[in-house]
Protein backbone atom coordinates (compact mmCIF):
# COMPACT_ATOMS: atom_id res chain seq x y z
CA UNK A 1 0.00 0.00 0.00
CA UNK A 2 1.58 3.47 -1.39
CA UNK A 3 0.57 6.86 -0.20
CA UNK A 4 1.04 9.89 -3.27
CA UNK A 5 -0.76 12.72 -4.18
CA UNK A 6 -4.50 12.72 -5.26
CA UNK A 7 -5.90 12.20 -9.01
CA UNK A 8 -7.32 14.50 -11.58
CA UNK A 9 -10.75 14.32 -10.90
CA UNK A 10 -12.68 13.93 -14.39
CA UNK A 11 -15.80 11.51 -14.94
CA UNK A 12 -13.58 9.40 -17.11
CA UNK A 13 -10.95 9.06 -14.23
CA UNK A 14 -13.47 8.07 -11.95
CA UNK A 15 -14.02 5.30 -14.19
CA UNK A 16 -11.03 4.18 -14.83
CA UNK A 17 -10.49 4.16 -10.71
CA UNK A 18 -13.18 2.13 -10.43
CA UNK A 19 -12.98 -0.25 -13.25
CA UNK A 20 -9.51 -1.17 -11.37
CA UNK A 21 -11.20 -1.37 -8.30
CA UNK A 22 -14.29 -3.75 -9.36
CA UNK A 23 -12.14 -6.20 -11.60
CA UNK A 24 -9.49 -6.16 -8.11
CA UNK A 25 -6.34 -5.15 -9.91
CA UNK A 26 -5.68 -1.94 -8.08
CA UNK A 27 -7.39 0.36 -5.31
CA UNK A 28 -6.96 3.82 -5.14
CA UNK A 29 -8.61 5.83 -2.62
CA UNK A 30 -8.43 9.33 -2.40
CA UNK A 31 -7.96 10.44 1.61
CA UNK A 32 -7.37 13.26 2.91
CA UNK A 33 -3.58 13.27 3.54
CA UNK A 34 -3.43 11.78 -0.63
CA UNK A 35 -4.10 8.74 -2.51
CA UNK A 36 -4.07 5.50 -1.20
CA UNK A 37 -2.77 2.81 -3.64
CA UNK A 38 -3.38 -0.65 -3.12
CA UNK A 39 -2.53 -3.68 -5.05
CA UNK A 40 -3.93 -7.14 -5.07
CA UNK A 41 -2.35 -9.95 -6.89
CA UNK A 42 -1.19 -7.98 -10.24
CA UNK A 43 2.37 -6.78 -11.40
CA UNK A 44 3.34 -4.45 -14.15
CA UNK A 45 2.68 -1.34 -14.82
CA UNK A 46 -0.30 1.41 -15.54
CA UNK A 47 -0.87 5.31 -16.10
CA UNK A 48 -4.23 6.56 -14.37
CA UNK A 49 -4.21 10.36 -15.55
CA UNK A 50 -0.89 12.00 -15.14
CA UNK A 51 0.03 9.45 -12.73
CA UNK A 52 2.25 6.68 -13.45
CA UNK A 53 2.03 3.44 -11.06
CA UNK A 54 4.59 0.58 -10.87
CA UNK A 55 3.84 -2.90 -8.72
CA UNK A 56 6.91 -4.94 -8.15
CA UNK A 57 6.30 -8.36 -6.91
CA UNK A 58 8.81 -9.26 -4.08
CA UNK A 59 11.05 -11.52 -5.91
CA UNK A 60 14.19 -9.48 -8.10
CA UNK A 61 14.35 -9.81 -11.68
CA UNK A 62 16.48 -12.36 -12.44
CA UNK A 63 14.80 -14.94 -10.30
CA UNK A 64 11.49 -14.06 -11.90
CA UNK A 65 12.55 -14.53 -15.09
CA UNK A 66 14.17 -17.73 -14.00
CA UNK A 67 10.69 -19.04 -12.21
CA UNK A 68 8.35 -17.50 -15.60
CA UNK A 69 11.11 -19.67 -17.87
CA UNK A 70 10.16 -22.92 -15.87
CA UNK A 71 6.53 -22.48 -15.06
CA UNK A 72 5.78 -21.70 -18.61
CA UNK A 73 8.56 -24.41 -20.52
CA UNK A 74 10.11 -21.09 -22.13
CA UNK A 75 13.13 -22.24 -23.61
CA UNK A 76 16.27 -20.64 -22.32
CA UNK A 77 17.21 -18.45 -24.96
CA UNK A 78 19.37 -14.92 -24.78
CA UNK A 79 17.22 -12.42 -22.95
CA UNK A 80 17.87 -8.53 -22.16
CA UNK A 81 20.66 -9.17 -19.59
CA UNK A 82 21.67 -11.40 -16.97
CA UNK A 83 23.01 -9.02 -14.69
CA UNK A 84 20.37 -8.30 -11.44
CA UNK A 85 20.68 -4.15 -12.44
CA UNK A 86 19.54 -4.56 -15.83
CA UNK A 87 16.62 -6.88 -14.98
CA UNK A 88 15.30 -5.31 -12.09
CA UNK A 89 15.18 -1.97 -14.43
CA UNK A 90 12.71 -2.90 -17.23
CA UNK A 91 9.12 -3.50 -16.57
CA UNK A 92 7.11 -6.79 -16.26
CA UNK A 93 6.12 -6.53 -19.98
CA UNK A 94 9.44 -5.82 -21.39
CA UNK A 95 10.79 -9.19 -19.61
CA UNK A 96 7.83 -11.15 -21.07
CA UNK A 97 8.03 -9.13 -24.69
CA UNK A 98 11.66 -9.70 -24.82
CA UNK A 99 11.44 -13.34 -24.06
CA UNK A 100 8.66 -13.20 -26.94
CA UNK A 101 10.87 -11.80 -29.45
CA UNK A 102 13.40 -14.89 -29.03
CA UNK A 103 11.17 -17.48 -29.26
CA UNK A 104 9.64 -16.14 -32.36
CA UNK A 105 13.21 -15.36 -33.64
CA UNK A 106 14.20 -19.31 -32.89
CA UNK A 107 10.99 -20.23 -34.61
CA UNK A 108 11.85 -18.48 -37.77
CA UNK A 109 15.85 -19.59 -37.41
CA UNK A 110 14.33 -23.05 -37.63
CA UNK A 111 11.31 -22.75 -40.00
CA UNK A 112 7.72 -21.75 -39.39
CA UNK A 113 5.41 -24.41 -39.64
CA UNK A 114 4.22 -24.86 -43.32
CA UNK A 115 0.87 -26.63 -44.31
CA UNK A 116 -1.53 -27.73 -47.34
CA UNK A 117 -4.31 -25.37 -47.81
CA UNK A 118 -7.28 -26.21 -50.21
CA UNK A 119 -8.17 -23.50 -53.25
CA UNK A 120 -10.17 -23.26 -56.09
CA UNK A 121 -9.00 -21.06 -58.74
CA UNK A 122 -8.68 -20.57 -62.59
CA UNK A 123 -5.11 -21.11 -63.80
CA UNK A 124 -3.43 -20.31 -66.62
CA UNK A 125 -1.19 -23.39 -65.83
CA UNK A 126 -3.07 -26.30 -64.88
CA UNK A 127 -2.31 -27.66 -60.82
CA UNK A 128 -3.79 -30.23 -58.92
CA UNK A 129 -7.32 -31.60 -59.78
CA UNK A 130 -9.63 -30.07 -62.83
CA UNK A 131 -12.99 -29.16 -61.52
CA UNK A 132 -15.07 -30.79 -64.06
CA UNK A 133 -18.37 -29.28 -62.65
CA UNK A 134 -17.05 -25.57 -62.85
CA UNK A 135 -15.44 -26.01 -65.97
CA UNK A 136 -19.00 -27.57 -67.74
CA UNK A 137 -20.46 -23.92 -66.65
CA UNK A 138 -18.33 -21.87 -67.57
CA UNK A 139 -17.88 -23.52 -70.68
CA UNK A 140 -19.77 -20.60 -72.79
CA UNK A 141 -16.75 -17.73 -71.40
CA UNK A 142 -13.59 -17.89 -73.55
CA UNK A 143 -10.43 -17.85 -71.38
CA UNK A 144 -7.29 -19.36 -71.19
CA UNK A 145 -7.53 -20.19 -67.95
CA UNK A 146 -8.87 -24.18 -65.92
CA UNK A 147 -10.52 -24.06 -63.10
CA UNK A 148 -8.56 -26.02 -60.38
CA UNK A 149 -8.71 -27.23 -57.47
CA UNK A 150 -5.08 -27.21 -55.69
CA UNK A 151 -3.45 -27.74 -52.30
CA UNK A 152 -0.47 -25.44 -52.06
CA UNK A 153 1.75 -25.60 -49.23
CA UNK A 154 1.55 -22.31 -47.47
CA UNK A 155 2.62 -20.36 -44.13
CA UNK A 156 0.09 -18.35 -43.91
CA UNK A 157 -1.76 -20.24 -41.42
CA UNK A 158 -3.17 -19.54 -37.84
CA UNK A 159 -0.21 -20.25 -35.54
CA UNK A 160 1.70 -17.21 -38.02
CA UNK A 161 -0.65 -14.96 -38.24
CA UNK A 162 -0.70 -15.33 -34.23
CA UNK A 163 2.69 -14.68 -34.27
CA UNK A 164 2.57 -11.55 -36.64
CA UNK A 165 0.03 -9.81 -34.78
CA UNK A 166 1.61 -10.91 -31.57
CA UNK A 167 4.86 -8.78 -32.47
CA UNK A 168 3.05 -5.80 -33.66
CA UNK A 169 0.84 -5.89 -29.95
CA UNK A 170 3.88 -6.09 -28.18
CA UNK A 171 6.06 -3.57 -29.81
CA UNK A 172 3.02 -1.13 -29.43
CA UNK A 173 3.20 -2.37 -25.45
CA UNK A 174 6.76 -2.13 -24.98
CA UNK A 175 8.31 1.49 -23.51
CA UNK A 176 12.17 0.70 -24.90
CA UNK A 177 12.89 1.38 -27.87
CA UNK A 178 15.09 -1.47 -28.47
CA UNK A 179 13.03 -4.31 -27.87
CA UNK A 180 10.20 -2.70 -29.95
CA UNK A 181 12.41 -2.39 -32.91
CA UNK A 182 13.57 -6.09 -32.51
CA UNK A 183 9.64 -6.59 -32.44
CA UNK A 184 9.23 -5.06 -35.57
CA UNK A 185 12.32 -6.02 -36.95
CA UNK A 186 11.05 -10.10 -36.91
CA UNK A 187 7.50 -8.69 -38.02
CA UNK A 188 8.70 -7.52 -41.27
CA UNK A 189 10.62 -11.29 -42.04
CA UNK A 190 6.56 -12.25 -41.86
CA UNK A 191 4.78 -9.70 -43.63
CA UNK A 192 5.35 -11.15 -47.10
CA UNK A 193 3.86 -14.23 -46.36
CA UNK A 194 1.44 -14.25 -43.52
CA UNK A 195 -1.36 -11.61 -43.20
CA UNK A 196 -2.74 -10.00 -39.93
CA UNK A 197 -5.83 -11.36 -37.66
CA UNK A 198 -6.88 -9.29 -34.91
CA UNK A 199 -6.03 -11.21 -31.30
CA UNK A 200 -9.80 -12.36 -29.74
CA UNK A 201 -10.06 -14.73 -27.12
CA UNK A 202 -11.74 -16.87 -29.14
CA UNK A 203 -8.99 -16.91 -31.55
CA UNK A 204 -6.08 -18.11 -29.22
CA UNK A 205 -8.48 -20.61 -27.96
CA UNK A 206 -8.64 -22.12 -31.22
CA UNK A 207 -4.91 -22.02 -32.04
CA UNK A 208 -4.22 -23.73 -28.67
CA UNK A 209 -6.65 -26.85 -29.74
CA UNK A 210 -4.68 -27.06 -32.89
CA UNK A 211 -1.40 -27.87 -30.83
CA UNK A 212 -0.38 -31.26 -31.82
CA UNK A 213 3.35 -33.10 -31.19
CA UNK A 214 4.65 -30.71 -34.83
CA UNK A 215 3.38 -27.41 -32.79
CA UNK A 216 4.80 -27.88 -29.87
CA UNK A 217 7.89 -25.33 -30.05
CA UNK A 218 4.87 -22.46 -30.34
CA UNK A 219 3.71 -23.47 -27.10
CA UNK A 220 5.57 -20.53 -25.73
CA UNK A 221 5.51 -17.95 -28.27
CA UNK A 222 1.62 -18.35 -28.13
CA UNK A 223 1.49 -18.37 -24.02
CA UNK A 224 2.81 -15.09 -23.90
CA UNK A 225 0.84 -13.14 -26.52
CA UNK A 226 -1.95 -15.03 -24.68
CA UNK A 227 -0.75 -12.96 -21.44
CA UNK A 228 -0.24 -9.77 -23.50
CA UNK A 229 -3.55 -9.71 -24.51
CA UNK A 230 -5.21 -10.37 -21.22
CA UNK A 231 -3.48 -8.35 -19.85
CA UNK A 232 -4.57 -5.22 -21.72
CA UNK A 233 -7.65 -5.13 -19.59
CA UNK A 234 -10.83 -7.01 -19.17
CA UNK A 235 -11.10 -9.81 -21.84
CA UNK A 236 -14.79 -10.89 -22.98
CA UNK A 237 -15.01 -14.71 -23.57
CA UNK A 238 -16.35 -13.80 -27.54
CA UNK A 239 -14.84 -10.63 -28.34
CA UNK A 240 -11.72 -8.12 -28.05
CA UNK A 241 -10.13 -6.78 -25.27
CA UNK A 242 -12.83 -4.47 -23.26
CA UNK A 243 -12.23 -1.24 -21.86
CA UNK A 244 -8.16 -1.18 -22.68
CA UNK A 245 -5.94 -0.03 -19.80
CA UNK A 246 -2.84 2.22 -20.52
CA UNK A 247 -0.36 0.17 -19.14
CA UNK A 248 0.65 -3.93 -18.37
CA UNK A 249 -0.60 -5.63 -15.96
CA UNK A 250 0.59 -9.65 -15.36
CA UNK A 251 -1.54 -11.98 -13.10
CA UNK A 252 0.81 -13.22 -9.91
CA UNK A 253 -2.13 -15.31 -9.19
CA UNK A 254 -2.25 -17.31 -12.27
CA UNK A 255 1.52 -17.46 -12.36
CA UNK A 256 2.06 -18.85 -9.18
CA UNK A 257 -0.67 -22.05 -9.67
CA UNK A 258 1.15 -22.24 -13.24
CA UNK A 259 4.73 -22.68 -11.15
CA UNK A 260 3.29 -24.81 -8.95
CA UNK A 261 1.37 -27.22 -11.10
CA UNK A 262 4.33 -27.76 -12.68
CA UNK A 263 6.61 -28.33 -9.44
CA UNK A 264 3.77 -30.89 -8.43
CA UNK A 265 3.80 -32.90 -11.92
CA UNK A 266 7.44 -33.21 -12.20
CA UNK A 267 8.79 -34.05 -8.70
CA UNK A 268 5.91 -36.78 -6.99
CA UNK A 269 6.87 -39.73 -8.88
CA UNK A 270 4.14 -42.38 -8.29
CA UNK A 271 1.70 -40.05 -7.43
CA UNK A 272 -0.95 -38.31 -10.39
CA UNK A 273 -1.60 -34.39 -9.96
CA UNK A 274 -5.57 -32.95 -11.36
CA UNK A 275 -5.79 -29.36 -12.12
CA UNK A 276 -8.95 -27.57 -10.77
CA UNK A 277 -11.11 -30.67 -10.40
CA UNK A 278 -14.93 -29.53 -9.31
CA UNK A 279 -15.74 -31.94 -6.15
CA UNK A 280 -18.44 -33.53 -8.42
CA UNK A 281 -21.16 -34.80 -5.57
CA UNK A 282 -19.98 -33.09 -2.67
CA UNK A 283 -23.19 -30.54 -2.51
CA UNK A 284 -26.49 -30.98 -4.21
CA UNK A 285 -29.60 -29.26 -4.33
CA UNK A 286 -32.44 -31.24 -2.68
CA UNK A 287 -34.87 -31.76 -5.67
CA UNK A 288 -38.12 -30.96 -3.92
CA UNK A 289 -36.53 -27.68 -2.67
CA UNK A 290 -35.08 -25.94 -5.32
CA UNK A 291 -37.76 -23.97 -6.75
CA UNK A 292 -35.27 -21.56 -9.03
CA UNK A 293 -33.76 -24.65 -10.64
CA UNK A 294 -30.26 -23.66 -9.96
CA UNK A 295 -27.03 -25.37 -10.62
CA UNK A 296 -25.37 -27.46 -7.65
CA UNK A 297 -22.26 -25.52 -6.48
CA UNK A 298 -19.05 -27.33 -7.16
CA UNK A 299 -16.03 -26.56 -4.96
CA UNK A 300 -12.92 -26.75 -7.06
CA UNK A 301 -9.82 -26.75 -5.54
CA UNK A 302 -6.35 -26.15 -7.21
CA UNK A 303 -4.84 -29.54 -7.30
CA UNK A 304 -6.24 -32.71 -6.18
CA UNK A 305 -3.33 -35.21 -5.60
CA UNK A 306 -3.86 -39.08 -5.75
CA UNK A 307 -2.61 -42.71 -6.42
CA UNK A 308 -4.21 -45.61 -7.22
CA UNK A 309 -8.09 -44.31 -7.25
CA UNK A 310 -7.31 -42.64 -3.44
CA UNK A 311 -6.89 -38.88 -2.32
CA UNK A 312 -4.14 -37.98 -0.60
CA UNK A 313 -4.06 -34.02 -0.80
CA UNK A 314 -6.35 -31.45 -1.58
CA UNK A 315 -4.27 -28.08 -2.45
CA UNK A 316 -5.14 -24.42 -3.18
CA UNK A 317 -2.61 -21.69 -4.07
CA UNK A 318 -2.81 -18.26 -3.81
CA UNK A 319 -0.39 -15.44 -4.32
CA UNK A 320 -0.67 -13.86 -0.92
CA UNK A 321 2.38 -13.95 1.93
CA UNK A 322 0.20 -15.45 4.74
CA UNK A 323 3.41 -15.24 7.06
CA UNK A 324 2.25 -11.44 6.59
CA UNK A 325 -0.74 -11.31 5.85
CA UNK A 326 -3.60 -12.95 7.82
CA UNK A 327 -6.13 -15.86 5.86
CA UNK A 328 -9.04 -14.30 5.21
CA UNK A 329 -12.19 -15.69 6.28
CA UNK A 330 -13.22 -16.58 2.75
CA UNK A 331 -9.87 -18.68 1.91
CA UNK A 332 -10.13 -20.38 5.44
CA UNK A 333 -14.11 -21.35 4.70
CA UNK A 334 -13.03 -22.29 1.53
CA UNK A 335 -10.29 -24.31 2.66
CA UNK A 336 -12.69 -26.17 5.39
CA UNK A 337 -15.48 -27.45 2.63
CA UNK A 338 -12.56 -29.08 0.97
CA UNK A 339 -10.76 -30.69 4.43
CA UNK A 340 -14.68 -32.06 5.14
CA UNK A 341 -14.63 -33.58 1.44
CA UNK A 342 -11.79 -36.01 1.51
CA UNK A 343 -13.03 -39.17 3.45
CA UNK A 344 -9.70 -40.41 3.26
CA UNK A 345 -7.72 -37.92 4.65
CA UNK A 346 -9.95 -34.61 6.17
CA UNK A 347 -7.36 -32.00 5.17
CA UNK A 348 -6.59 -29.04 2.98
CA UNK A 349 -3.89 -27.22 2.32
CA UNK A 350 -2.86 -23.69 0.97
CA UNK A 351 -0.02 -22.86 -0.87
CA UNK A 352 1.33 -19.06 0.03
CA UNK A 353 4.59 -17.95 -1.70
CA UNK A 354 7.14 -16.43 0.89
CA UNK A 355 10.49 -14.53 0.69
CA UNK A 356 10.93 -14.72 4.65
CA UNK A 357 13.47 -17.97 5.46
CA UNK A 358 11.45 -17.74 9.30
CA UNK A 359 8.19 -19.14 7.55
CA UNK A 360 6.62 -21.92 8.59
CA UNK A 361 3.78 -24.29 8.03
CA UNK A 362 0.60 -23.60 10.27
CA UNK A 363 -2.31 -25.66 11.45
CA UNK A 364 -5.65 -24.93 11.60
CA UNK A 365 -7.95 -27.83 13.45
CA UNK A 366 -11.42 -27.41 12.63
CA UNK A 367 -13.45 -28.99 15.27
CA UNK A 368 -17.13 -30.34 15.53
CA UNK A 369 -18.97 -27.50 18.22
CA UNK A 370 -20.50 -29.29 20.96
CA UNK A 371 -17.59 -32.10 21.52
CA UNK A 372 -15.02 -30.48 20.35
CA UNK A 373 -14.16 -33.75 18.00
CA UNK A 374 -11.58 -33.35 15.38
CA UNK A 375 -13.44 -33.14 11.66
CA UNK A 376 -10.77 -31.59 9.66
CA UNK A 377 -7.46 -29.57 9.15
CA UNK A 378 -6.43 -26.81 7.38
CA UNK A 379 -2.83 -26.16 6.76
CA UNK A 380 -1.07 -23.02 5.42
CA UNK A 381 2.38 -23.81 3.76
CA UNK A 382 5.06 -21.40 2.54
CA UNK A 383 6.74 -21.45 -0.80
CA UNK A 384 10.03 -20.13 0.06
CA UNK A 385 10.33 -18.78 -3.82
CA UNK A 386 14.46 -18.24 -3.66
CA UNK A 387 14.61 -21.84 -2.66
CA UNK A 388 12.33 -22.95 -5.67
CA UNK A 389 14.47 -20.88 -7.85
CA UNK A 390 17.68 -22.68 -7.01
CA UNK A 391 15.79 -25.84 -7.12
CA UNK A 392 14.75 -25.80 -10.75
CA UNK A 393 17.97 -23.88 -12.14
CA UNK A 394 19.99 -26.63 -11.16
CA UNK A 395 20.39 -29.57 -13.02
CA UNK A 396 22.42 -32.19 -11.21
CA UNK A 397 21.13 -35.02 -10.01
CA UNK A 398 21.40 -33.97 -6.12
CA UNK A 399 19.37 -30.92 -7.01
CA UNK A 400 16.39 -33.57 -8.28
CA UNK A 401 16.77 -35.27 -5.11
CA UNK A 402 15.86 -32.04 -2.95
CA UNK A 403 13.76 -30.97 -5.44
CA UNK A 404 11.60 -34.21 -4.84
CA UNK A 405 12.01 -33.92 -1.03
CA UNK A 406 11.02 -30.09 -1.33
CA UNK A 407 7.66 -30.46 -3.15
CA UNK A 408 6.38 -33.64 -0.91
CA UNK A 409 6.40 -31.49 1.89
CA UNK A 410 4.83 -29.01 0.03
CA UNK A 411 1.67 -31.52 -0.87
CA UNK A 412 1.58 -33.72 1.92
CA UNK A 413 3.27 -31.62 4.96
CA UNK A 414 6.50 -31.80 6.75
CA UNK A 415 6.34 -34.77 9.17
CA UNK A 416 4.43 -37.02 6.36
CA UNK A 417 6.44 -39.81 5.07
CA UNK A 418 4.36 -40.83 1.55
Amino acid sequence: MLRGRCLESTPAMHRMVELLSNSRLLSLTELRSGLEIRAFSHAGRIRVGDLEISVRPKIPGRSLVSLIRYAYGYRRLKLISDTVQELDNYGFEDLLITQLNAEISELITRGLRRSYQRRSENLASPRGRLDIDRFAMNQANCSATLPCTHHPRTSNILLNQILFAGLHLAASMTSHIEISRESLRLASLLSDEISKVELRPTLLKQAFQQMSRLTESYQPALSIIKQLVESQGIVLDDGPVQHTFPGFLFDMNLFFQMLLSRLLRENLPGFHVIDERGLIGMMRYDPAFNPRRARTPTPRPDFIVGRDGQTFSILDAKYRDLWEHNLPREMLYQLVVYAISCRERACSSILYPTTDLRARESRIDVTAPLDGHRIGQVCLRPVHLPTVVELVTSRSRQSYQERVAYVKKLAFGADDGK
